[in-house]
């Protein structure tokens, strides 16, 4: 067993080397071996902890992988630019803000990550933000906020961590967080259009088109649907059949590992585009090897805290202050994503650091998975991380008037949190 206050250093030395820009991998990897060796557990106890960590993550490392694999063609095939653009061409300029938050929710729901979500949208938004005089800020709002929505009820690793964290199959997070989601996307369009003012107006020198795929190249929409679909219909036809009362399909438990995958080469094979399957399984598998090092730096953090003291001596001072111990959910996702501005860095290692004493104090992992995930978008979008940058970049602003987007930011992902807390956590114990 490791002494508290070495888990706690070891976690304090990785946040503060990732704030320092160092790896992120290789700063989990050194807090996990600071934290392991002072806080008592020697050099060989170490190895075994670091090992035992790599191996809690094996399985969601596996389902990352496989979602990479339609994010893969949904990006490169240019079915998401075909989402984005009917999205926005059905709801007309009346209800320009809602489309735009829409589209990127949606394209983010469906497996792709959220930095290219709002990269594939932001030129539609510019376009549309000349043409209507709404403001770059209110735009980068809109499209931030849908995909924040998107992001907690789509297949893609921060979702798979919440879920495989609190020993969950994927669908069930992504239908627990689908209110939040909804609330999200509300609050997204209300504070959107009431900046839609305020800020830079967007130029004509912003609207280059950063589109790789020409206009006659894209899918139809029907085509570009199939792949989505496909994955969702099968990944929630065991919840589907609880709720329905129905015996053999509620047994069906398909995981994503396979159905992913599975419905990428449809969705491929359904736009004509069988022959680009190996190009874009290496573009996403090139995309999701970042995360994936990250995981296992957080399997090896997140081991050495959940061998040391800090979980039962962190539910023992909660109890003393009479602090509702659900709040440890939500608040440990918000820590840690907001320490690394990352949604996936934040919900593994709040996951596999807090998962112990959430659940020690009666929550349902359900419920604790929403919670911290919900959590996770609230403050991701700081400037230490590389959403922050990648945005700024597809919306054309500087470092000040990105920055002016995150308190924003921080009421729709908020508007998730407190949903998903009420609902799951306060609601629960009543």
């Amino acid at each position: 067993m490791i002494s508290w206050w070495g888990a706690l250093i070891g976690l304090a030395l990785a946040i503060f080397l990732i704030l320092r820009k160092l790896d992120p991998v290789y700063s989990l990897l050194l807090g996990a071996i600071v934290g392991a060796v002072i806080g008592g557990a020697g050099l060989e106890g170490t190895i075994n902890i670091l090992v035992k960590g790599e191996q809690s993550v094996m399985g969601t490392v596996l389902r990352v992988l496989a979602a990479g694999m339609l994010a893969g063609v949904m990006m490169e095939s240019g079915a998401a630019e075909t989402l984005a653009r009917t999205i926005v061409n059905k709801f007309g300029d009346r209800l320009a803000i809602f489309a735009l938050a829409l589209a990127t929710m949606v394209i983010t729901a469906v497996g792709v990550f959220i930095p290219v979500a709002v990269l594939i949208v932001a030129p539609i938004a510019l376009e549309v933000g000349r043409n209507m005089h709404i403001s770059k800020l209110s735009l980068l709002v809109a499209l931030s906020g849908g995909g924040k929505a998107g992001n907690i009820i789509s297949p893609n690793a921060n979702t798979i961590a919440a879920a495989k964290g609190f020993g969950l199959e994927l669908s069930q997070v992504m239908i627990a967080d689908f209110i939040p989601a909804v609330i999200a996307l509300i609050v997204t369009v209300v504070v959107a259009r009431m900046i839609r003012k305020k800020g830079r107006a967007v130029l004509e020198e912003d609207l280059e088109d950063s589109t790789t795929i020409k206009q006659s190249d894209l899918p139809t929409f029907k085509q570009a649907i199939v792949a989505p679909v496909i994955a969702i219909v099968l990944l929630l036809l065991g919840p589907i059949g609880t709720i329905c009362h129905l015996p053999l399909l509620a047994k069906v438990n398909l995981d994503a590992t396979y159905v992913l995958p599975f419905a990428a080469i449809i969705g491929a094979l359904a736009m004509g585009k069988g022959e680009k399957i190996k190009s874009y399984a290496q573009t996403g598998v090139s995309r999701m090897t970042g995360v994936v090092m990250i995981l296992i730096g957080a399997g090896a953090i997140g081991a050495t805290i959940t061998a040391s003291t800090f979980p039962e001596l962190l539910i023992a001072l909660i109890k003393a202050s009479h602090v509702p111990g659900v709040l440890l959910a939500p608040l440990s996702g918000i820590l840690m994503a907001g320490a690394t501005a990352s949604t996936s860095t934040g919900v593994i290692l709040a996951t596999g650091s807090f998962a112990k004493s959430i659940l020690g104090f009666g929550v349902a992992p359900l419920a604790a998975a929403a919670m911290v995930h919900t959590g996770a978008i609230v403050i991701d979008q700081l400037p230490q991380g590389n959403y922050f940058h990648v945005t700024a970049n597809a919306m054309h602003m500087d470092i000040k008037e990105r920055s002016q987007g995150i308190f924003y930011e921080f009421l729709v992902g908020g508007s998730a949190m407190l949903t998903a807390t009420i609902l799951y956590g306060f609601l629960h114990f009543l």
